[in-house]
């Protein structure tokens, strides 16, 4: 079975629809001291700065001044409020992280969604939103003294929470070996490419394998195609490693994998997975 090509493109509003595990939160956080506990709250936001991300997706730099930070992998409620005070609110990724007041977004087009083409056409610098948050722990990966591998499996705009762990471990410098793995439809539906290419440079190791579903960059020696159970197996850790995984993308796409994974022989405890809807 392959994954459509629907699967890798919608837009980056979440559905944690995710279990806790304190085993796994315990053998992710550092040792020794627990993380900080950042309460979530609304905050009034100003737009700093848009800028296109791919043809379909912007990035939106939010200023917050309350903002408390946000741990990688976190996500936040977004909320508009119209001239006639209707009220639009919907979940997005958080791609930044870390003690900061600019939170970065990236936001994909959805036709006919009510938030994201707003976001992606319309937005301007100093428009006034409001943000709830930080949400979530249970979709979180912090540096921590591991070595224990972990595992980054993005389907399209999916690799917004997944990038602020690739950053925050690069910028710790940590040792856990990560791997990253995106599939998008052509090279210009990647998300964050300096990012993932200063990540990739850093001292933190980590791996990145792109498949392209519909076009491959010129002179790729692996054609373009859908992923397919092999080409998961052939870029992720294998079972035996123990990786921590984690999975964010559209609900057919998280299931696919999950479903590859545990085919694989993958230990599904250790799997974290995060599912978006358009909006």
């Amino acid at each position: 079975m392959t994954v459509p090509d629907t699967d890798v493109s919608a837009d980056v509003s979440t559905d944690l629809s995710t279990d806790p595990s304190t085993d796994l939160e315990a053998r992710i956080a550092p040792a020794g001291r627990p993380p900080p506990r950042r309460r979530p709250a609304w905050h009034p936001a100003t737009v700093a700065s848009v800028e296109r991300e791919t043809p379909n997706a912007r990035r939106v730099v939010l200023d917050v001044p309350t903002w408390p930070g946000s741990d990688p992998g976190q996500h936040l409620d977004l909320r508009l409020t119209a001239e006639d005070g209707y009220q639009a609110s919907r979940s997005y990724s958080i791609a930044s992280a870390g003690d900061r007041t600019d939170v970065v977004l990236a936001v994909d087009r959805v036709e006919g969604g009510e938030v994201s083409p707003f976001l992606v056409d319309a937005v301007e610098v100093g428009d006034a939103l409001e943000v709830h948050g930080p949400l979530g722990g249970w979709f979180v990966w912090r540096p921590a003294p591991s070595a224990r591998p972990v595992q980054l499996i993005a389907g399209g705009s999916g690799i917004v929470p997944l990038v602020a762990m690739v950053t925050a471990h690069a910028e710790a410098g940590d040792p856990a070996p990560f791997r990253l793995l995106v599939a998008v439809r052509t090279p210009d539906d990647v998300f964050f490419r300096a990012e993932l290419d200063r990540a990739v440079a850093s001292d933190a190791p980590l791996e990145v394998t792109t498949v392209y579903s519909r076009t491959a960059p010129r002179g790729s020696a692996v054609p373009a195609g859908r992923l397919t159970r092999d080409a998961l197996a052939a870029a992720v850790f294998p079972p035996d490693a123990r990786a921590l995984v984690y999975v964010c993308g559209s609900t057919p796409f998280v299931e696919q994998v999950l479903r590859w994974l545990a085919d694989l022989g993958h230990d599904t405890t250790d799997v974290r997975a995060e599912r978006f809807g358009g909006s």
